[in-house]
């Protein structure tokens, strides 16, 4: 029983991760969105960014092009979820998941042309926002969203696994690899196609009184949101709670995050509260704990080490926390007191929880899920600030109140529990020293952190396979007994390690990509 839950908990995990090789472009174009709409509002540039002037032209063709991720984002899931989830020839998987999905797409279509009253669908209607119709690559089709093409993406990453390597006679050859894949993909994405045009649709009908709930849940429902999203991190399960929020139809058409960015020059324009023209922002305040809340964490372990290591862990936790309040990054700083310390990364999520759900019930709404950066500056005070300063008066306030709550209430806990933090036990505290920069820089840095995780992990014959999710490298062991102790797995350059069974987490950071190219030439190739 035991092995089959780490083999489905490996399986989710692995899924949780390819989800971001897709996702991570959402935050970059976003920026790219929302200064392009900065950029051609006349009501903070003036005359300049009226429109038809040279000014407005070239940002509004900036911005077009900058809507490209949002606009095929099912496109981007069919083709992207493969480069994470294949285990081979990961390239041939993303463009047998881009066939197989427009394969679906036209079975779709065809279907609903021909028998749509059936299905409670009118397919004569104009593929627009609420009608439950989209375009897909020029073909009229259910909007089926990001979900449809994560299903069909998974269903070719399954086909390829099982059929790309079968041997076929020499007579059958053209069927071999990825045509064999494609057409076993083809015939099964029939009764899948006539499957979704019966259940989808009731699922849009769901999927509108879920919205009806959620907004009527109001404060209660922001609450549970936010710490549903916090306290799964660990396991690497989050992903399903905002995803479906902040860039599926869970509360509005296409996601929080396109509708806010389509909707903000009118929202700029507009006296009215914030709060009564979005509601549904109140599901993207979760990006609050990480600009107020990991502050006051960083303080907190600060100020409880040892008094002669404190030097050497605020050179840890400021610049992890820094990390986390501009960019949104917050596994460095967690990850530095989550398994030392679990009790607090439950308050962690608990107190996240409560600073959302004060501040939408005061008012503030918007999409504030990234760091200061990407939220603050680019998509929200500056463009919005004019007719909307109280809200965000109010939001900074009672931000900085939360600050203090979180270094107060961690800072307690630590001392009265006598948590072993970093900075509070025997350990030594290592940092890396110019030294050693300089040694490691005359070779490959990140070659020699992945050489150092597979022997960590107990070498290669130990492995089973490997993706990775934004910080995360996501490893399957054979025997999790094999593997190196946390600290060494620190001491190598990681934040932490996530050990649920055989299903390993090594917490690396934004360079994780990159750490497992290596990691997987070193398989290919051997070593360690």
């Amino acid at each position: 029983m035991q092995i089959s839950k780490d083999i489905v908990m490996q399986n989710v995990q692995r899924f949780g991760g390819a989800m971001f090789t897709p996702v991570l472009m959402f935050g970059v174009f976003g920026i790219f969105v929302a200064i392009s709409i900065l950029c051609t509002n006349a009501m903070l540039l003036g005359p300049i960014a009226e429109k038809g002037t040279l000014w407005y032209n070239f940002w509004y063709i900036i911005q077009e092009g900058a809507w490209t991720v949002f606009r095929q984002m099912p496109l981007l899931f069919a083709i992207g979820l493969p480069i994470g989830l294949a285990k081979k020839n990961n390239a041939r998987a993303c463009m047998e998941s881009f066939l197989i999905y427009i394969i679906f797409n036209y079975f779709v279509s065809a279907i609903l042309s021909i028998y749509g009253p059936s299905f409670g669908v009118d397919f004569t209607r104009e593929a627009v926002a609420g009608s439950g119709l989209t375009m897909v690559a020029t073909i009229k089709t259910l909007d089926t969203g990001i979900v449809g093409a994560i299903l069909i993406a998974a269903i070719s990453v399954w086909l390829h696994g099982k059929l790309f390597d079968v041997n076929m006679p020499e007579s059958l050859g053209i069927f071999r690899g990825s045509s064999l894949v494609v057409v076993a993909g083809f015939w099964l994405m029939f009764p899948i196609a006539l499957l979704f045009c019966v259940v989808w649709p009731q699922f849009q009908l769901a999927i509108a009184s879920l919205q009806g709930f959620l907004v009527s849940a109001g404060v209660g429902g922001v609450w549970v949101y936010t710490f549903l999203e916090r306290i799964l991190i660990p396991t690497g399960l989050h992903h399903f709670i905002y995803l479906p929020f902040i860039f599926g139809p869970a509360v509005v058409d296409n996601g929080i995050q396109v509708y806010w960015l389509q909707h903000l020059q009118e929202f700029a324009a507009s006296t009215k509260p914030l709060i009564e023209l979005f509601p549904e922002g109140g599901f993207a305040l979760h990006g609050m704990s990480k600009v107020f809340g990991c502050p006051g964490i960083a303080l907190a372990l600060y100020f409880t080490a040892k008094p002669e290591n404190r030097k050497k862990i605020g050179a840890l936790v400021f610049p992890a926390a820094a990390v986390a309040v501009c960019c949104g990054i917050t596994e460095p700083l967690e990850f530095t007191f989550l398994f030392v310390a679990p009790i607090l990364f439950v308050v962690h999520a608990l107190l996240a929880g409560t600073l959302s759900a004060t501040m939408y019930a005061l008012g503030v709404t918007g999409n504030f899920g990234g760091g200061l950066l990407d939220c603050a500056l680019f998509q929200d005070w500056i463009p919005l600030f004019q007719n909307h300063w109280p809200t965000y008066l109010t939001q900074i306030v009672v931000g900085l109140i939360f600050t203090g709550i979180w270094f107060a209430v961690f800072r307690t806990l630590i001392l009265k529990l006598d948590l072993k933090t970093p900075g509070r036990g025997d350990e030594e505290v290592k940092l890396y020293t110019k030294a050693d920069y300089k040694a490691k820089a005359k070779g490959d840095i990140l070659a020699e952190e992945a050489a150092a995780f597979l022997a960590d992990l107990g070498g290669r014959e130990n492995i089973v396979d490997v993706t990775n999710c934004a910080t995360r490298l996501r490893v399957t062991v054979k025997d999790d007994s094999l593997l190196a102790a946390p600290e060494v797995f620190k001491a190598h350059g990681a934040h932490g390690l996530v050990h649920n069974g055989c299903a390993i987490q090594v917490i690396i950071g934004l360079s994780v990509p990159q750490v497992r190219e290596r990691f997987e030439d070193l398989l290919e190739h051997g070593a360690v």
